[in-house]
């Protein structure tokens, strides 16, 4: 299946991907609605995860594959949510 491929040894820790790749955002209305989107299911999110374990976010790039240049790998979500994440101090 992946005949003729060959993957790194080593993969990369985020001190050796971009932080941006440098294209401005066009949709200034992206943070508002994610802070809508977020408030609106607070109460779902609360009986679902009573112990807070999970994670919502925005715009933060999301390394999914191994490419050249790395970012053709990335991508940054609008607004995502991962369940079962620890909560942060």
């Amino acid at each position: 299946m992946y005949q003729g491929v060959t993957f790194p040894t080593k993969l990369p820790d985020h001190t050796e991907l971009p932080e941006s790749d440098g294209t401005v955002v066009k949709n200034f209305q992206e943070h508002p609605q994610s802070i809508i989107l977020t408030d609106s299911i607070g109460a779902v999110l609360e009986k679902r995860h009573p112990d807070g374990q999970y994670a919502i976010g925005q715009d933060s790039g999301i390394y999914w594959r191994i490419t050249d240049p790395p970012e053709r790998g990335c991508e940054a979500s609008d607004w995502f949510y991962v369940p079962n994440v620890p909560p942060l101090l």
